[in-house]
């Protein structure tokens, strides 16, 4: 190799004849498209409409309310299977509903506390230049 700083190789400079040619990508099919996990899938089929007939009329609704109308329908019917699964759901949607009422409350005390020490250091500024300001006179 000559001393021509055009011909070292090192760090950051890779041999010329490996390095991509201009206009040329180093991943020409570019990334692939990840599959979507279980959730995304579960949540697009449940989002889907479907057909039912309700008193004599069609509506269309989602997956996800018709199967719901069925387990209702069923536990409403004395299938004791489906009575539980139905209990069970309407429990973890008590705990979700209730969530964001406790934490609500807690959100509210702390930010009691908060604007307390504010409103404290706050007062203790008026007080300071309240005191200054009668110091001068």
């Amino acid at each position: 190799m000559g001393t021509n700083s055009n011909d070292e190789v090192g760090y950051g400079n890779p041999p010329k004849k490996t390095q991509f040619k201009k206009g040329q990508s180093g991943n020409p099919r570019g990334r692939p498209k990840g599959q979507p996990n279980l959730a995304t899938v579960l949540e697009k089929a449940l989002h889907e409409k479907v057909i039912i007939n309700e008193n004599g009329r069609r509506r269309a609704v989602t997956k996800l309310e018709a199967a719901v109308k069925q387990l209702v329908n069923k536990a409403a019917s004395g299938d004791l299977r489906a009575l539980q699964q139905l209990a069970a759901l309407a429990r973890t949607g008590e705990e979700r509903s209730a969530e964001p009422v406790a934490s609500t409350a807690t959100m509210t005390e702390v930010d009691k506390k908060v604007l307390e020490g504010v409103l404290r250091r706050f007062g203790a500024t008026v007080q300071g230049a309240e005191d200054a300001k009668s110091d001068s006179e």
